[in-house]
């Protein structure tokens, strides 16, 4: 009887910053917040992706398109280090460290399918475009999930993605991959990472004690998998020494007798879900709201700094004026498209996420919609925060490129913002902020 495989532990990080870009300009407008540095992009970049780009080939990981896109023209050291790593990895344990991801970071189980599926497939050339190969898996935006979420991965060949515990009704034990059952017989794996591990790495200091954290991590039985996922930008920017405990803890792993260092697609090749083994999703859930997804549509409760008073009543309204304008947007887009090369929805589908100065404006009018839809304008606290201004100013750009329906659709999304206010009274209304975010802004 041979004896059980050696532990297998995954580290994961997502990395990912909002599109920061005036959509007028095309360039990062300075950020005050972000000082010293010009804008945030640029402070985690120094803060987290430069300093980790010796250990990206034995880190687990998924960048955003779009951060990728800016990172390749202001630092194109770090990308090139962010695509050499997979290549590494792939030579080396026959299967990439790199995850692919929408192309926008927007919360899926809240898009039309149509939407989910363009967003789904852009994320997949821009993988194929950078990385040179097909992705293998997917990483959710807020691992936010639904059953149709689940089908268009499926749809796209996909062949797995990561949830937390709390989003399965039972994770599989031993934590290997289990399978969701799909229509039209396919099926999809799922890796539930291990929460309290990975939320004594995010919040509770284990990502700067590399002593600690190895020997936990070489406590994981024969047979088994420990999976551990973050935001990326733990180590380095949200927790200074972040990046040098990773590193060390990851070389100590790569000499480790007691366990071998892995990748989600190498693990799951080395472990596939046994037929019987099916997982249940707790849909629609996501990693960071105890209520599901209402974060991002509803005063839900959740926020940043609980220590301060603040309401999110502005929540819904965002999100219904987001909709509505998505709504009046793609029936504009497809009424104007219709002539376009294979029809409107082929063309965009076929235009992929990045643009240029080729692009048709019809189809820069989607783009900016659905980067309006970027999950990060309801995150955070308040409507007058960056975030939630650059998915303003990104709604007012679509808005713009409408021609001659820019005025009523104006004032139809001022109208869905209706009252809600900001936590700043200087900051006025969502209304307000929209206003002044429809003002481009020269570089």
């Amino acid at each position: 009887m041979t004896s059980p495989q050696p532990g297998l532990v995954v580290i994961h990080g997502h990395f990912y910053q909002p599109p920061r870009e005036n959509p007028w300009t095309g360039q990062v407008d300075a950020e005050p917040s972000a000082a010293p540095d010009h804008d945030w992009n640029i402070r985690i970049t120094r803060e987290s992706y430069r300093p980790l780009a010796s250990v990206y080939e034995y880190l687990s990981f998924d960048f955003g398109p779009t951060l990728l896109d800016w990172l390749e023209r202001e630092a194109p050291d770090v990308s090139a280090a962010v695509i050499r790593a997979d290549r590494a990895s792939v030579n080396r344990l026959g299967h990439g460290n790199a995850l692919a991801m929408p192309y926008h970071h927007i919360i899926l189980p809240l898009a039309t399918r149509r939407d989910k599926e363009t967003e789904v497939r852009w994320g997949i050339a821009d993988f194929r475009r950078r990385f040179g190969r097909d992705p293998v898996g997917f990483w959710l935006p807020e691992t936010a999930v639904d059953r149709e979420t689940l089908e268009v991965l499926a749809a796209a060949r996909l062949a797995f993605t990561v949830l937390a515990p709390h989003q399965v009704t039972k994770p599989p034990p031993h934590g290997v991959p289990g399978k969701v059952s799909l229509d039209h017989g396919r099926s999809i794996a799922v890796f539930v990472y291990d929460g309290g591990h990975s939320h004594d790495v995010a919040f509770g200091g284990l990502q700067s004690d590399p002593d600690r954290w190895t020997d936990r991590l070489e406590r994981t039985p024969r047979g088994s998998i420990a999976a551990v996922a973050v935001d990326g930008e733990t180590f380095g920017h949200h927790h200074k020494g972040g990046s040098r405990g990773l590193a060390t803890t990851l070389h100590r792993l790569q000499h480790s007798r007691q366990v071998g260092l892995t990748n989600f697609a190498a693990a799951l090749a080395a472990h596939p879900p046994a037929p019987t083994e099916t997982v249940e999703i707790v849909a629609p859930s996501s990693w960071s709201c105890t209520h599901g997804i209402d974060r991002w549509r509803t005063a839900c409760g959740c926020r940043i700094h609980h220590d301060v008073p603040s309401q999110q009543e502005w929540r819904a309204p965002l999100r219904a004026a987001i909709d509505w304008l998505a709504a009046e947007i793609h029936a504009l887009y497809e009424r104007e498209g219709r002539d376009l090369p294979g029809g409107p929805w082929a063309f965009r589908d076929a235009a992929a996420g990045s643009g240029g100065p080729l692009a048709p404006p019809l189809v820069e009018m989607e783009r900016g919609v659905l980067r309006a839809m970027t999950s990060c304008g309801w995150f955070f606290d308040d409507i007058a925060g960056i975030e939630a201004r650059q998915v303003l100013r990104y709604a007012a750009h679509a808005i713009a490129l409408s021609g001659a329906e820019s005025g009523r659709l104006e004032a139809g999304f001022i109208a869905k913002l209706g009252e809600a206010r900001s936590n700043d009274p200087a900051a006025g209304t969502a209304a307000d902020v929209f206003r002044q975010a429809f003002q481009p802004v020269q570089p």
